[in-house]
């Protein structure tokens, strides 16, 4: 199994940048970060609170690290514009010298759309863009010129200078439903969702149902999940977090529960392990620690 950090938006960037080189130092698979701009409150309410940009953060990460894959966790298509995105990552890929991974999602935020002034349309015409923007996005990193004629963007003989780094670099698609698991099936290389164990088994059921509908062997995607990981032994904080709205995604404990739960997700057949580090702690030490322990500990228990 591998596993990932992701740091939260609001963390200091001299924060961020030092786990960045931590979680290179570690081992780590993955540096994934979210693409927002304000805290979400579920509706068109603001909340105050630092967020960090990802398209600005990501190249300071790819500078100060090696090893570690780099992507934004997810970028949605319903506020940037696919050759933006497709431009971006290719740059960056090399910046990165190969370790790009274009995380990418429908949109959702209710409040920072509306903040904005960005539509955020019906779920239906939100996922029409998205297929859309997928597919030019596509196009964009493997050949060298791009015509696309769709319903919402129009692509004409659209150079692509400088390719990516790598081969084919990988698109990956946040989603749990139906729909965008078929194109995530047909256009990405990579699958993420997020939950516990349980949660995520039923997202797992649908994206190989998915799969099967349009032929592909759901086995050929590497797949990726994430949740809330608390690391203690006190039964109340564990009780407490297991019952509250973030419940089904977190996995609370020891660390050998921790290590009993990444074997669940193994059996599911996922390949990588996101630890976002929201619950680990209060301060940037706490932080820092629980990682390191997960390294130390979790880790070469899992592979």
């Amino acid at each position: 199994m591998k596993f990932s950090v992701w740091p939260a938006p609001a963390r200091s960037t001299d924060e961020t940048l030092d786990l960045a080189r931590a979680a290179d130092a570690l081992g780590y698979y993955g540096f994934w970060y979210a693409d927002h701009y304000m805290p979400n409150t579920g509706s068109e309410e603001l909340e105050p609170g630092d967020t960090h940009e990802v398209w600005s953060i990501l190249p300071a990460v790819a500078a100060v690290t090696e090893s570690i894959r780099i992507g934004p966790l997810v970028s949605p298509t319903s506020v940037h514009h696919p050759a933006v995105l497709a431009n971006r990552t290719a740059t960056l890929d090399h910046v990165s010298h190969g370790r790009m991974v274009l995380g990418l999602g429908a949109g959702w935020q209710i409040n920072e759309h509306t903040a904005y002034g960005i539509a955020l349309e019906a779920p239906k015409q939100r996922v029409d863009r998205f297929e859309e923007a997928i597919q030019i996005i596509r196009l964009l990193l493997d050949e060298d010129h791009t015509t696309f004629d769709g319903a919402i963007y129009s692509i004409s003989n659209a150079p692509s200078d400088p390719s990516p780094v790598q081969d084919q670099l990988p698109i990956l698609v946040g989603t749990s439903g139906p729909r965008m698991c078929r194109i995530t099936a047909r256009h990405a290389q990579e699958w993420n969702t997020w939950g516990a164990p349980e949660m995520a088994a039923g997202a797992v059921t649908t994206f190989n149902t998915a799969c099967e509908k349009v032929g592909v062997d759901p086995a050929s995607k590497h797949t990726s999940v994430q949740a809330l990981f608390i690391l203690t032994e006190d039964q109340a904080t564990i009780d407490k977090a297991l019952t509250g709205p973030m419940g089904p995604r977190t996995v609370a404990g020891s660390v050998e529960r921790i290590m009993d739960a990444v074997g669940e997700y193994a059996e599911l057949g996922f390949d990588e392990v996101i630890v976002p580090d929201f619950a680990l702690g209060k301060s940037a030490e706490q932080r820092f620690d629980a990682y390191e322990r997960i390294a130390a500990e979790v880790v070469p228990n899992c592979n």
